[in-house]
């Protein structure tokens, strides 16, 4: 089965999902690690020489034509689901999980880590907080089309896992 897992910059996509790959005994990999090698170049690179549109078009692509092995767990880009039919093709081909979290907690996290992020990298601590419930304004609806709606405090691999089995989404 392949698992996308969505959500917000920080929510912890890549943190849960490598946990959640190991529990499982699924294969992990991260959407945005895969573009950069793809584009040999970073992610705040790429939106510096291109912009965000030929970005996005350049994700799409990654996403939807990557050869995924048979059980994998997918980090996305917070803005993946977003753009162009990415939620759709997700839904249509695997499962997804929203690991939703408040706006504070998302800059509470992300605070630390803005030179990667090319979205907020110049933003202080009270422009973070405004960008993040901006952005999750436009971006939730998109988010809330996933099969299953997490709540991100707290949240661990096994708490996914036994969602999982509740919801009998694991073979």
């Amino acid at each position: 089965m392949k698992i996308f897992l969505i959500g917000f910059m920080g929510c912890g996509k890549t943190t849960l999902g490598t946990k959640l790959a190991a529990k499982l005994t699924y294969e992990f990999i991260d959407l945005d690690k895969v573009i950069e090698a793809r584009a040999r170049t970073t992610i705040a690179g790429y939106f510096e020489k291109f912009g965000e549109l030929k970005f996005r078009e350049f994700e799409r692509d990654t996403l939807q034509r990557f050869n995924y092995p048979e059980n994998i767990i997918i980090a996305t880009g917070g803005g993946a689901p977003c753009f162009f039919d990415n939620m759709e093709w997700m839904n249509k081909n695997g499962k997804t999980i929203y690991l939703s979290l408040p706006p504070k907690a998302l800059a509470s996290r992300l605070k630390n880590a803005k030179e990667k992020r090319p979205l907020i990298k110049d933003l202080d601590e009270d422009g973070l907080i405004r960008f993040i419930t901006t952005k999750l304004e436009e971006r939730e609806p998109f988010y809330k089309k996933a099969q299953l709606i997490i709540d991100g405090i707290g949240l661990t691999a096994e708490k996914i896992v036994e969602v999982l089995h509740y919801q009998n989404q694991l073979k």
